[in-house]
């Protein structure tokens, strides 16, 4: 792989679907904007060689995606193990060779965010395990998986992740983590990131305002629709200077750029924005 700039479309079908008419808009923004990777999301009604295709014509390669489970008791391991499996044969398909892995949506964690809220450490010993199969069969599907930090989710304070990352251990999950959630979770993305420097495999740009990231009054879902969460790159708090020096020379993943709620108006002048920090600031990375 190489360092390309790629796009999520995340705030595109974030409230309209996953549909191809949905994805065209964004494919249609990115091409003219000069994206030419775009996060691989393949709709449910096409294979992944129509896929291909379909993003070809608007100049754009798949990028690395990512495996989304509760990793919780509201799933059973043999369900997400065929799902994982799932999930890699189509990623192989488009010529991947890893993913990111999260987890997203615990009720408790979506109301009182990045605090870990109704923390038990049962249900992360239980979420490790499983996390740890998960992945297991994504290697033997032909991916490697990365962990992907995500407030709200199950392994979302520094501890929770750490744990999943060290007990696991590299042979079984990498690191791909994104800038935005670290630090709202009170981490910083660049010493994070040094931590685990031998394991990166991608990265999410992200970048976030100071406003909201103390206020605990605030659910998940209403601190994304104040657009005074996330930024655009370079206009909020995140220290890229120091994540870009964090990044070891070896990385060969991909620079991905993600505002899940753009802070402006238009979803893409967002990216024209993120774009045109992306090609100046990241230059001397790619």
């Amino acid at each position: 792989m190489s360092r390309r700039i790629a796009a999520n479309p995340i705030p595109y079908w974030a409230s309209a679907g996953k549909t191809r008419e949905v994805f065209a808009a964004a494919f249609a923004d990115f091409q003219e904007i000069g994206f030419t990777a775009v996060k691989a999301d393949v709709p449910d009604d096409m294979t992944a060689s129509e896929y291909l295709d379909w993003i070809d014509g608007y100049g754009l390669t798949p990028a690395l995606s990512l495996f989304n489970s509760p990793f919780d008791e509201t799933v059973d391991l043999a369900g997400e193990v065929e799902k994982a499996r799932r999930f890699a044969a189509v990623q192989v398909e488009l010529g991947l060779d890893r993913t990111m892995v999260s987890s997203m949506a615990r009720p408790e964690r979506l109301a009182q965010p990045a605090v870990g809220a109704g923390f038990s450490p049962a249900r992360l010993d239980r979420a490790i395990e499983m996390c740890g199969e998960v992945c297991r069969v994504l290697q033997a599907e032909g991916l490697r998986p990365l962990h992907h930090s995500h407030v709200g989710g199950i392994f979302e304070t520094e501890h929770e992740i750490t744990r999943l990352l060290d007990d696991l251990g590299p042979d079984v999950i990498g690191l791909g983590p994104d800038t935005g959630h670290l630090r709202w979770a009170g981490i910083d993305p660049a010493g994070f990131i040094r931590r685990y420097a031998d394991r990166l495999g991608g990265i999410h740009i992200k970048d976030v305002f100071p406003d909201l990231l103390d206020r605990r009054d605030l659910s998940y879902r209403d601190a994304t629709a104040s657009k005074r969460l996330w930024a655009e790159p370079g206009l909020g708090v995140v220290d890229f200077d120091a994540v870009l020096a964090a990044i070891p020379p070896s990385y060969d993943g991909d620079f991905m750029i993600e505002v899940d709620e753009p802070s402006v108006e238009s979803k893409r002048e967002s990216h024209r924005m993120s774009f045109d920090w992306a090609r100046k600031v990241l230059a001397s990375r790619r």
